[in-house]
């Protein structure tokens, strides 16, 4: 049975982070996956400009705008009578853009392994045990040790579940996302666009392609489908990905060797554009946190400063 410094279970923006920057710091870290990369998810799909100065800790800023993306100059709000403001964003360097998540996804957990991170795709963790140490049973048969444990599994959290935090799941509302062809005229502009039965987010994600997001309630899905479909001239079998819930309680962050990070920890709307910076800077919070704990720094209380730390990086921002 192998044993690590920390196991990061989810390899998504959160678990990536943290794994890069443990193992930066000199620690064994493993990452349980339970998808295979590349893939995408429903997500709005844009990185603020908070996200370079992470990327740029992590040594890959240069390598994500190499990726196929979209520059976003403007976010465009239209009101349910048609009503628009405009509202300009940040440009230059640091400007706010939309990737593909199977891209940006796949380079973060590259840079985690190229920082000697070990790595398990299509691995689903099935039980927990805490006793000294955490012990991570796998379906594959596969059990490891870890002195330490990071939920980075999302929204319907595994670990969170397995632990028995996982408050009760609300299914008010229901997302879908695709990727389809950019209309011509569209422009570098985020639209978020609300209509009678929810609202749509908008956002070209390379010279091709449109992120198209919709949320409403499950009743009213199937409406606001149709009018996308006629909006943007869709096939009514166009394929849709799907997520619920939207958002749920948050939890606390930590607790002795468990820590939580990106939307396992705390969920928000998914086409805020704020969610991938979440992710990627409570990775590496909790990194710092993780670091303190497995080296024997004893200043300070760095369970206590994460979720400190954690909690101030929401204060103010939702």
């Amino acid at each position: 049975m192998e044993a690590f410094d920390v196991v990061i279970v989810g390899g998504g923006p959160a678990g990536s982070s943290c794994a890069a920057f443990c193992a930066g710091a000199g620690l064994r870290t493993l990452v349980l996956e339970r998808e295979q990369f590349p893939r995408e998810k429903v997500c709005g799909d844009c990185l603020n400009p908070e996200c370079w100065p992470v990327l740029r800790r992590l040594g890959i800023a240069e390598r994500v705008r190499e990726l196929p993306h979209g520059i976003l100059d403007t976010v465009e709000f239209i009101a349910i009578g048609g009503r628009k403001i405009v509202v300009d964003l940040p440009s230059g360097e640091e400007s706010e853009i939309a990737i593909k998540r199977s891209l940006f996804d796949a380079l973060l957990l590259s840079r985690a392994r190229e920082l000697d991170v070990d790595v398990c795709e299509a691995t689903t963790v099935t039980a927990l045990t805490n006793s000294h140490g955490w012990r991570i049973e796998t379906a594959g048969g596969k059990s490891f040790v870890a002195r330490a444990l990071v939920g980075a599994d999302g929204r319907n959290s595994t670990v969170a579940r397995l632990c028995n935090l996982l408050p009760r799941l609300s299914r008010e509302r229901v997302a879908l996302q695709a990727h389809i062809p950019l209309p011509a005229d569209f422009g570098n502009r985020v639209v978020l666009q609300f209509l009678p039965e929810g609202y749509s987010g908008q956002a070209p994600v390379n010279r091709e392609e449109l992120n198209l997001c919709l949320v409403s309630k499950p009743s009213n899905m199937p409406a606001l489908r149709r009018w996308a479909e006629k909006q943007f001239s869709l096939q009514r079998n166009h394929q849709w990905r799907t997520i619920t819930p939207l958002t749920r309680a948050a939890l606390a962050p930590a607790r002795g060797k468990l820590f939580l990070v990106g939307d396992a920890a705390r969920v928000v709307e998914p086409f805020t554009g704020e969610g991938i910076y979440y992710a990627l800077r409570s990775g590496e919070l909790a990194a710092q946190a993780l670091v303190k704990i497995i080296q024997g720094n004893d200043a300070g209380d760095p369970v206590t400063e994460y979720a400190e730390a954690h909690a101030a990086m929401y204060r103010g921002r939702l």
